[in-house]
């Protein structure tokens, strides 16, 4: 009798602003795996992280799944764990708890300096991924442009704000975190019990494509 194979679904989840378009080159052995693709939605006014992910949460359609959160998305999908079961908590680019923010970031949570940022230009593609990727992106505006869609005033304060007043102070259960050792947003001298990349960077969910499609499923799998 043949034992049929368990197929594994992988939600993914963007970083702030960005769109699917980020795990186009994240490719699985389709055998096993079928990847998912979350959207960021505008936040209702006063939403808080939690319920915001509990909604989010709603569009799992399957059982014991794997969430992978890029950056903010890793915040994200940390929460949505707390709502539904999960196989793993995949999270890049990312951080686990409040302790591993950059100083920069904890500077702005205890001054609000973060509400002078002007996220009135969003539009201004360069600046927004500035705010997204931590890079200068001069070389590649058009390749930026693509991944960075969602572009709501409101919605970039909201994340702003919900990143540096994140308040994790434990792991959640069941996680993996891959760090690029070159991450500006979140150095990788700030971050404990990660898997790194070398050289990989904020943005490597893109860049080192291969790197994850080489990785992913025996990470999953472990």
């Amino acid at each position: 009798m043949a034992i049929l194979a368990i197929m594994i679904h992988v939600y993914c989840m963007p970083g702030m602003a960005a769109g699917p378009e980020i795990f186009e080159y994240i490719k699985l052995p389709k055998e096993s795996f079928e990847l998912h693709f979350l959207e960021w939605n505008v936040p209702l006014r006063n939403i808080s992280f939690s319920d915001y992910a509990l909604d989010m949460s709603n569009n799992i359609q399957h059982n014991n799944v794997v969430l992978l959160g890029v950056s903010l998305g890793g915040l994200l999908v940390q929460e949505m764990s707390k709502f539904i079961d999960v196989r793993k908590v995949v999270i890049v680019s990312s951080i686990k708890t409040r302790y591993e923010l950059p100083k920069r970031m904890l500077f702005a949570r205890y001054t609000s300096v973060h509400k002078l940022l002007p996220t009135g230009l969003i539009n201004n593609v360069e600046l927004l991924a500035k705010y997204a990727f931590g890079e200068s992106v001069t070389k590649r505006l058009s390749l930026y442009e693509k991944y960075l869609s969602v572009r709501d005033k409101s919605y970039i304060d909201w994340c702003i704000h919900e990143l540096v007043n994140w308040k994790q102070e434990v792991p959640c259960k069941k996680l993996v975190h891959i760090q690029g050792e070159k991450d500006t947003v979140f150095p990788i001298e700030n971050i404990n019990n990660c898997i790194p990349v070398v050289n990989g960077t904020h943005t490597m969910i893109i860049h080192r494509a291969r790197w994850f499609n080489e990785n992913l499923p025996t990470i999953i799998l472990e």
